[in-house]
């Protein structure tokens, strides 16, 4: 069995991690701060959207606006000579793009429900906003964005739709876990599917694991 998939999902995984879990920290904090509701509906709307959009749509848009012809891709293509699309680096971004909503979701939720008083009594002691968020709100919400962050980890490491459209799947390069199996199954090797499949299904297990001892330190904290 090759094992270029299951590093490069790893890789794919651990890089889009990185990117969502500062990105989805930051998008909750500031709707969590928002207080015009119809503001905070619209955003935490457009925010929330690839978590329905099909991610074959989702790698559309991706694609639509990345590839050669798209403005960003025609721009890092005549200025930086760098092909975004159908490249390692455009796992990394639909991973990212379609994990996003499940990191800023739980990160959200666990940061309205910190303790107000803890924030009140902070803002008496003199301490600014952003120093109140990572002194006070953060290590109170920690469970829940561990959670979050644990969820948006193992939904990159399976994304497959927008992976094929704005990554494709080139063998060694941009092949993932997901196309493996996929791969393998069009091909009729039904032994690698298999051998890609329980790879996947343990890593999942891990996952839901280690979401429920999240779950377990958030409702102690209770």
């Amino acid at each position: 069995m090759d094992l270029s998939p299951v590093l490069i999902s790893i890789r794919t995984a651990s890089a889009a991690i990185v990117v969502t879990f500062f990105l989805g920290l930051l998008a909750a904090r500031l709707v969590a701060g928002i207080r015009r509701r119809a503001v905070k509906m619209i955003l935490d709307g457009i925010l929330t959207l690839p978590l329905v959009l099909p991610p074959t749509v989702a790698g559309f848009f991706l694609l639509y606006i990345v590839g050669v012809r798209g403005p960003v891709g025609r721009y890092f293509l005549n200025f930086f000579a760098v092909k975004f699309a159908f490249s390692w680096g455009a796992t990394v971004l639909a991973a990212v793009a379609i994990s996003f909503p499940l990191m800023y979701r739980s990160a959200r939720g666990a940061l309205e429900q910190v303790d107000r008083n803890l924030i009140y009594a902070a803002r008496t002691l003199g301490m600014g906003e952003w120093a109140i968020f990572w002194r006070v709100c953060l290590p109170s919400a920690l469970p829940g964005v561990a959670s979050g962050g644990v969820l948006a980890f193992a939904r990159g490491l399976g994304e497959f739709g927008a992976t094929a459209m704005i990554a494709g799947n080139i063998a060694g390069k941009t092949r993932t876990l997901p196309l493996a199996i996929y791969s393998a199954v069009a091909g009729g090797d039904m032994e690698t599917a298999w051998g890609y499949v329980t790879v996947i299904v343990l890593f999942s297990f891990i996952v839901v694991a280690l979401m429920n001892w999240f779950t377990a330190q958030e409702s102690g904290k209770r």
